[in-house]
């Protein structure tokens, strides 16, 4: 099942600059590890923000949460998701 998930993130400006550093490396391979794997499709910034669109391949909405929550930026984040269908006109 594919969503649509916005992410924008909120990190603390009081969490030291080193760790930020380190949650963010950990972020970025577990994303890598998704989209090797073909959970994490798509991947585009949203330009200005600290905000990104992703299209997730999840068999579910309880896989697609646990996979959410393991990103380690999660506690930081503002999440919305969209179910997505196959639209009739679409090629």
């Amino acid at each position: 099942m594919l969503y649509l998930v916005r992410m924008d993130v909120h990190i603390p400006h009081d969490l030291p600059a080193e760790r930020a550093d380190e949650i963010k490396a950990q972020e970025k391979a577990y994303s890598h590890r998704l989209q090797r794997e073909g959970v994490w499709r798509e991947l585009w910034r949203v330009v200005g923000e600290y905000a990104n669109y992703s299209v997730f391949d999840a068999r579910d909405n309880d896989h697609l949460h646990e996979i959410l929550s393991n990103l380690p930026l999660f506690p930081y984040m503002t999440i919305d998701v969209t179910p997505l269908a196959a639209h009739p006109s679409r090629l």
